[in-house]
């Protein structure tokens, strides 16, 4: 009987260690990504450009690039400012927004790109999608996850605590979205892909169930390695459902009905999956995932993030419009304006 497997997308070198980026020249070279050396690095104005004159001298053979900003034209930009510098690879040097836009710049360029997180924000860093405004709003655009993937605990460390929390908030979401996933499969038979599944849940809940904090780089490291996972996970289901449920789509509504008030992605993420996990009927989960957003100092309401309960309200109505055609347990339950906002006081007056 023949034994039938299947490939998975994935990094081929994920390196999560104080000094990673140290060894950013000898991976480029011993996993034959740029054999030239010429290499097109994209980096943000601030911390990239610390970053750029630390590793520019092992690196005597890259052009490197500024990235202005996170919205499709940025990217596009990028891209056309790179294609006639015959370029072996694409290295994006920062955060999220970094990362998104040379993600997007890589794939319009036909080269694999290497992310050099600074930070851990969301789950961007080796995911298959980039994440860029436009004229609509902000859309989700489907690229190649990244190559290899370089994760400095120094480097995170420095960095502003908040960019952790936040990304404590997205790993977390997995929980919810995969219940969601599984959800649809109950009611509309969706295909549910059980590996992709059990990587994204399973990233979750070791950040859900690791007892150190921000600082420590035991935790850092299993929430670099979560945030991995959940890339690997929506690589090998081909869509964002191991990690996106109405969680995302609570998020998404924020961003579009409150774009100037909305807060980090993460910490809308995060209220949103224990909203949602309340819906579900789960007190237990519910409970575990606030207090766990708690003991890292995200917020568990939406009034911690400035919205009042009827912003809040308005929002879960029109997340299922974010979304169109994905089923969560929002668009399952159905509920009036008057339902979702005596849930979500059910909800709050059990987080007390």
């Amino acid at each position: 009987m023949p034994v039938l497997t299947r490939l998975v997308a994935s990094p081929v070198v994920v390196d999560v260690r104080p000094g990673a980026l140290e060894g950013l020249a000898a991976v480029l070279a011993d996993e034959r990504i740029s054999r030239s050396g010429r290499l097109a690095v994209a980096v943000s104005g601030g911390s990239g450009a610390r970053l750029r004159e630390r590793l520019a001298p092992t690196l005597p053979g890259a052009t490197w690039y500024q990235v202005g900003g996170s919205t499709l034209d940025d990217a596009v930009r990028l891209a056309d400012e790179m294609k006639s510098g015959g370029h072996d690879a694409v290295v994006g040097l920062g955060g999220g927004r970094v990362i998104d836009c040379a993600k997007y710049a890589a794939a319009r360029l036909g080269l694999p790109m290497v992310a050099a997180a600074t930070n851990l924000s969301h789950d961007g860093i080796c995911s298959p999608v980039s994440i860029l405004d436009n004229d609509a709003g902000r859309g989700s655009y489907g690229v190649p996850a990244p190559i290899a993937l370089l994760v400095d605990l120094a480097v995170i460390r420095e960095a502003p605590i908040r960019f952790v929390r936040s990304g404590i908030g997205d790993a977390l979401s997995n929980i919810c979205a995969v219940a969601d996933w599984e959800l649809s499969h109950r009611v509309n038979g969706e295909k549910v892909d059980g590996l992709a599944a059990a990587m994204a849940r399973q990233a979750g809940e070791a950040v859900l169930r690791h007892p150190g904090g921000c600082g420590d780089d035991g935790f850092l490291t299993v929430l670099s390695e979560g945030l991995v996972l959940s890339g690997i996970a929506m690589s090998m289901a081909g869509h964002t459902r191991p990690s996106s449920g109405a969680c995302h789509e609570i998020s998404r509504a924020l961003d579009l009905l409150y774009p100037r008030r909305a807060a980090s992605h993460g910490e809308q993420v995060g209220i949103g999956a224990a909203f949602a996990m309340h819906l579900r009927g789960d007190t237990e989960g519910a409970r575990a995932m606030t207090d766990t957003l708690r003991r890292h100092g995200l917020p568990v309401t939406a009034e911690e993030i400035g919205f009042t309960d009827d912003e809040f309200v308005r929002a879960v109505e029109f997340a299922p419009e974010t979304r169109p055609g994905r089923y969560t347990i929002l668009e399952h339950l159905k509920l009036s304006p008057a339902r979702i906002r005596e849930a979500y006081a059910d909800h709050v007056a059990a987080l007390e």
